[in-house]
């Protein structure tokens, strides 16, 4: 079978929404992994489609391995989404992303299309941990900052940031940098992350570009799961040609974001996106309501023994929670957005997790959890105990962690050393609490000496243990 690229497009049911051929770059996205493909990009490729403007073409950056490079390069960027809701999976061919630059394989590269007149936005999504913070700043201890700092190629995400817009001074032409992590105020938190490197960098033309500069804020949504050998067959088939860089979504998609600026950018509203002068209400909702919820399941379906979480969602005592866990603990500290029925969402996101076609492992999802924790669950921790409550099904998915944390021989998170060093020769549930409350770049003092917060861990902890 042949190989998705440029010449087998007269072979498929359906090509590219616009001629990739025609597209000339003017967004950087740092991260480009399967969800960006699946979201952001897709986008794109509808906007440019609706208002035939041909200037939004992207160059996506891996901040780490060669995978998507070697995947989409031989494919000439093409890659497919499969759609996989309760009927009949579909597919469709994107052509936005033109180029893959990597990190590791040349640095310069990417600080000079981060320079480029021609690019107006930089879109990121590099996950929690991709931006080396510490509490409400840049980690300056940070080995990988130290090293950027210290004048090498930058490597960092923040460094590679500065270094670009440093190097725009030579042009001037503004800048907008837009977070799609799921991380609190997500625009403002990343300028504040470049301007703690500006202050310790001798970068000439920094300061300016970084006041020129916009850092808008988003809140992305959709289910992309970890693509299978089953999934590729079904792009087969579907497409009639062979495609390697296919990635899975769910059918709902979502983005909003800040109505802030620096250039042009793509009409991103004809798409679908919500252009608002406030994402904070959004931001919440779905962080507190959908991610929350999603660790909960994905830890206490790990410790049952399940592998998705739509086995977890159809376990019914854990679907109970979940429930509980957003009417109880979530909804009273949100204020909704215009338009956003909590209830019915906190059930849609149910619904959508419970998608048997969606395989979402409960291992990936459980992911990182130290860097997910503070921005999924301990606000709405620190939210109901100060108003007097308690947040006892909050604390479960807490204490979940914790229990995950420490039964797993191996876990896949950028502070496991710390975690499994806190936790050697713990043998007793208030021993595990006690342990990882400790452990401060997770939990901040105003938690670890809460004794109604503690309490809940340690009952939870001793009935998940025994």
């Amino acid at each position: 079978m042949n190989r998705l690229d440029l010449t087998t497009l007269t072979e498929l049911p359906t090509g590219p929404a616009v001629d990739p051929r025609g597209l000339t770059v003017g967004i950087v996205h740092l991260g480009i992994g399967a969800f960006h493909r699946a979201h952001q990009a897709v986008f794109t490729e509808q906007a440019a489609r609706i208002s035939g403007d041909t200037r939004w073409g992207i160059t996506g950056v891996s901040q780490r391995s060669t995978t998507v490079r070697d995947q989409l390069a031989p494919q000439d960027g093409l890659y497919s989404v499969l759609t996989r809701g309760q009927g009949d999976p579909s597919i469709e061919v994107i052509g936005s992303v033109r180029d893959v630059l990597t990190v590791p394989e040349d640095p310069d590269a990417v600080v000079a299309r981060i320079a480029d007149p021609a690019v107006s936005v930089v879109t990121l999504t590099v996950t929690e941990k991709g931006y080396r913070a510490s509490g409400d700043g840049l980690n300056l201890a940070d080995p990988e900052i130290q090293a950027d700092l210290a004048g090498r190629s930058p490597r960092t995400v923040v460094g590679q940031l500065a270094a670009g817009l440093a190097r725009r001074a030579e042009h001037g032409e503004p800048l907008t940098i837009l977070s799609c992590d799921n991380l609190v105020a997500n625009g403002p938190f990343l300028r504040r992350l470049v301007q703690d490197y500006a202050e310790a960098a001798d970068l000439k033309g920094l300061a300016e570009q970084l006041e020129l500069a916009t850092f808008p804020a988003s809140m992305v949504d959709r289910i992309v799961p970890a693509t299978t050998e089953t999934d590729r067959a079904e792009a087969a088939r579907l497409l009639g040609v062979r495609d390697e860089a296919v990635v899975v979504a769910e059918p709902f998609l979502q983005w909003v974001i800040e109505d802030e600026f620096a250039g042009p950018r793509p009409a991103w509203e004809s798409a679908g996106a919500v252009l608002t002068r406030d994402v904070a209400p959004w931001e919440q909702a779905k962080l507190r309501m959908l991610n929350a919820t999603h660790s909960m399941l994905a830890y206490l379906g790990a410790l049952r023994g399940y592998e998705t979480i739509a086995e977890a969602v159809r376990d019914e005592e854990l679907s109970g929670l979940a429930q509980d866990l957003m009417r109880t603990d979530v909804i009273p500290t949100l204020t909704p957005p215009d338009g956003l029925d909590l209830p019915a969402y906190g059930a849609s996101v149910l619904e959508r997790f419970a998608n048997p076609a969606l395989k979402h492992r409960t291992a990936q999802v459980a992911m990182d959890g130290s860097v997910k924790l503070p921005v999924r669950l301990l606000g709405t921790v620190r939210d109901r105990l100060s108003a007097g409550a308690e947040p006892t099904v909050i604390s479960l998915a807490v204490a979940a962690w914790m229990v995950y944390v420490a039964k797993s021989a191996e876990v896949d998170d950028p502070q496991a050393t710390r975690l499994k060093s806190a936790l050697e020769g713990v043998t007793t549930a208030t021993a595990t609490v006690d342990a990882l409350l400790s452990v401060e770049t997770i939990f901040t003092p105003d938690l670890r000496d809460n004794d109604v917060f503690r309490s809940l861990l340690v009952d939870h902890v001793t009935r998940l243990t025994s």
